[in-house]
């Protein structure tokens, strides 16, 4: 894989000089950010690596990305410090890196922190052979000894020393850590687990005890969304009826859509809370986090039709599209960016905080209610400023109040406007640009939304058009012409998840045919032949110290885990064998992972459950014809997570293997049939007969 272009002259970057800082050579904006360190930074690389094995010097390896808080802490105590900064070009070869423009380097650095037993965290700070290969690190550290951690320059000094006149020690810590990362993409288990309904109700049961019953979420402080285990519950719900899961759901969302994790003025969620009751984020915003909690309000908003969640939905699109459009040179837009900033004026939080002196001279008469509405008080609720949140009243005014307190929050927004706002991180990547289309195009349907269609389609045609070589070749990340090439696994399963919801949402059979193209390139350039499975990196990628493979969720869901349900997903569309058997082999690879921890396999127990339970859709009729896009968009208004829609022209035949092969219209209407199993309900005409054959499939 290379960091640099791959078009004009920007790729001439030739042999690092480590006398420099050569961060201005390089697209991303976390990089950028760095490019006038007094530290000599440089570009991760062939010709870094090459650079520290010239001048036989251990790498300093930093890996942040553009959002992240303690990163810019870090940068402002340490990296922009002459004195520390001198030590580090005087003992170290520097290298920055984006975790999020190379996560193929952070999964491999930060599995090696731990192994050493340390928590996870950025900015990461691991220290490398010249040849890249790790022997210690860390996290944050202080410039100097505080907060129980040892000062910055006191690690930079005793890690040199230990290199030069411990040699032995060194050699014996690499040795360990490189085989431990290369035993982490091996499979730790050769014991298959029959996957069934069985086992994913007790592993929803076992995920609801870990649930705060109170404020929702998974244990204390800090709370991450954690979607994917969230649709698991909601899954177990709809498949048992148990109003436990029901409650574990509606109460999380309630209370992260009312919670100070929410930004009640633009919309939009923030990565995490950093208390057990959703008040105070790192104030960051994520692409992947409001794509994937967009999902997971739709699904449970169709069954309860919470006001608030609706609201939220519409919101939180809203900012998407005013605020988070990729442009290219040319100034036209398309794809969606990665991250909004926690930090402005180098304060974390200061665009979104307020205080009640400033509230009360925007608001005028509408300060009362709304203060009482969003816990605004003189003290503040955080660090004496207040964050908006409706956590103390989170029930709903009547239609009046409601609309007072929209006026006060515009009033806000556009008070709020005036200030100086967060970096943005414009770089477009392919698998987070996957998760928000697949998502627009499923709320596009369920909403009646036609303008979302139109984006996520835009989106998409951005992604096909700029990151991807040939017609099956996808890069990972994209900003100022520079491409980062080839794509990694991620990018391949939730672009190919993209294409097949925008086919199921359009019946346009070019999505259809660009997802299996896709899913070739992973067959051929990321299989792992001896344990199954697909690797992180494809086959010509650069040599780094492993190959990693696996099917556990970080914050975004793993490739392995999205490819069961998209190989699944295909089989259903196109009764084509080869899917099918891919997503069994997919499951037989890491169901053993199942019985040794659960927690981080959602995305791959969520897609176990639309391999066993697809609920088909087979509707005959036309599309451009009212009552045909009637019945899709009826379709997509049940909580029906397992959803597969395949609409059919009367003079067209379903897949052989279809239930509904050979089923035709009602007396030339446009007719639906809902299959589950090898089994169809009676036909339906209408948009209430199909919603109401949809929920007889459910327990609920």
């Amino acid at each position: 894989m290379t960091g640099g272009a791959l078009s004009g002259t920007k790729n001439d970057m030739g042999r690092n000089n480590l006398d420099r800082n050569n961060l201005d050579r390089a697209a991303s904006p976390y990089l950028q950010q760095h490019r006038d360190n007094p530290v000599h930074w440089q570009v991760w690389g062939p010709e870094a690596l090459a650079a520290a094995q010239d001048a036989n010097k251990p790498i300093l390896l930093s890996i942040g990305y553009a959002a992240c808080h303690w990163c810019h802490v870090m940068a402002h105590e340490s990296f922009e410090n002459p004195e520390i900064a001198a030590v580090m070009n005087d003992l170290f070869v520097n290298i920055k890196v984006d975790r999020e423009e190379r996560p193929d380097i952070d999964t491999i650095y930060m599995n090696a922190l731990h192994v050493l037993g340390e928590q996870g965290g950025w900015p990461l700070t691991m220290f490398l052979t010249p040849k890249g290969e790790p022997f210690w690190g860390g996290t944050y550290f202080p410039p100097e000894s505080r907060y129980g951690r040892p000062g910055f320059r006191e690690v930079l000094e005793k890690i040199s020393e230990a290199w030069h006149q411990k040699p032995d020690a060194i050699a014996q810590n690499t040795r360990m850590l490189v085989g431990a990362l290369r035993n982490l993409s091996k499979p730790q288990s050769r014991d298959r687990l029959p996957l069934s309904n069985e086992v994913l109700d007790q592993v929803a049961a076992q995920v609801l005890g870990h649930v705060d019953p109170d404020r929702g979420g998974i244990g204390t402080a800090p709370k991450f969304p954690q979607t994917g285990l969230f649709d698991l519950l909601w899954r177990a719900y709809l498949r048992t009826g148990s109003a436990d899961y029901a409650q574990a759901v509606t109460t999380t969302i309630s209370r992260m859509a009312q919670g100070g994790i929410y930004d009640h003025l633009g919309g939009g969620f923030a990565r995490y809370s950093t208390d057990a009751e959703w008040l105070a984020p790192h104030f960051e915003k994520m692409l992947y986090d409001n794509a994937q909690l967009l999902s997971h309000m739709a699904l449970v908003e169709a069954e309860t039709h919470d006001a608030v969640l609706r609201q939220r939905i519409m919101e939180t699109v809203g900012w998407l599209l005013r605020e988070m459009i990729a442009r290219d040179g040319s100034g036209a837009g398309g794809a969606f960016a990665a991250t909004q900033d926690a930090d402005s004026e180098g304060e974390e939080g200061r665009f979104y905080v307020w205080d009640k002196a400033e509230v009360a001279e925007i608001l005028g008469p509408y300060t009362g209610e709304f203060c009482a509405a969003y816990d605004v008080t003189e003290d503040g609720n955080w660090e004496h400023s207040n964050i908006l949140r409706r956590s103390l009243q989170p029930d709903l005014k009547d239609e009046a109040g409601e609309k007072r307190l929209k006026i006060a929050r515009e009033k806000l927004f556009a008070a709020r406007e005036k200030r100086i706002k967060p970096g943005w991180d414009d770089k477009v990547l392919a698998d987070w640009n996957g998760l928000m289309i697949a998502s627009l195009a499923d709320l596009s349907q369920q909403y009646a939304q036609p303008a979302w269609l139109a984006a996520a389609e835009r989106a998409y045609s951005f992604i096909v058009g700029t990151l991807q070589q040939g017609e099956d070749r996808l890069g990972h990340s994209w900003r100022n012409d520079i491409l980062v090439f080839p794509g990694l696994l991620d990018d391949y399963a939730n672009m190919s998840a993209a294409a097949l919801a925008l086919f199921e949402a359009t019946g346009n059979p070019a999505y259809l045919a660009q997802a299996k193209r896709w899913l070739e390139t992973v067959e051929s350039d990321y299989a792992d032949p001896v344990n199954g499975g697909y690797f992180f990196t494809s086959k010509d990628a650069e040599d780094l110290v492993t190959r990693t493979r696996h099917a556990a969720d970080n914050a975004t869901p793993a490739g392995n885990g999205m490819l069961v349900g998209v190989f699944a997903r295909l089989w259903y569309l196109t009764g084509e064998l080869v899917w099918r058997e891919r997503a069994q082999n997919l499951i037989d690879a890491f169901s053993p992972e199942i019985g040794r921890n659960f927690f981080p396999m959602g995305s791959f127990l969520n897609g176990v459950d639309l391999f066993l339970n697809a609920v088909q859709v087979a509707i005959i009729g036309r599309r451009g014809e009212a009552a045909t896009d009637a019945l899709v968009a009826a379709a997509y208004t049940v909580s029906i997570p397992n959803r597969v829609v395949l609409v059919t022209a009367p003079d067209a035949t379903l897949p052989e293997t279809h239930p509904a092969i050979g089923k035709t219209q009602i007396d030339g209407k446009p007719t639906a049939y809902v299959c589950l199993g090898p089994t169809c309900g009676l036909p339906v005409t209408t948009p209430a007969e199909l919603a109401a054959s949809l929920k007889a499939t459910r327990a609920v």
